[in-house]
């Protein structure tokens, strides 16, 4: 696992409810992966972690058995413990 936390953005075919299914399992049951968002009707997934993209995307490849593009990696040097203990201050 990598220690550069990683927001990235896919691009891969979700066809029906069962594919959107299958996708969110295996993006749950990956342990580097932290948060993720499925946009069904923009053919999207973001995912957010500690982990190398390339990693992630092969293996969402083997497991969809669908082509996936990369379309963006955004590399924050924050990690979570850091953004945690800032206080929340609303004006």
């Amino acid at each position: 696992m990598s220690n550069q936390y990683c927001c990235m953005v896919m691009r891969l075919n979700i066809d029906c409810n069962a594919c959107c299914r299958k996708l969110r399992r295996a993006l749950l049951n990956m342990k580097e992966i932290e948060t993720h968002l499925i946009e069904k009707e923009h053919y999207r997934v973001i995912v957010c972690g500690r982990f190398r993209p390339a990693d992630v995307a092969i293996k969402l490849r083997k497991k969809m058995n669908r082509r996936i593009e990369i379309l963006e990696i955004q590399e924050l040097e924050r990690s979570n413990e850091e953004m945690d203990q800032r206080p929340m201050i609303a004006v």
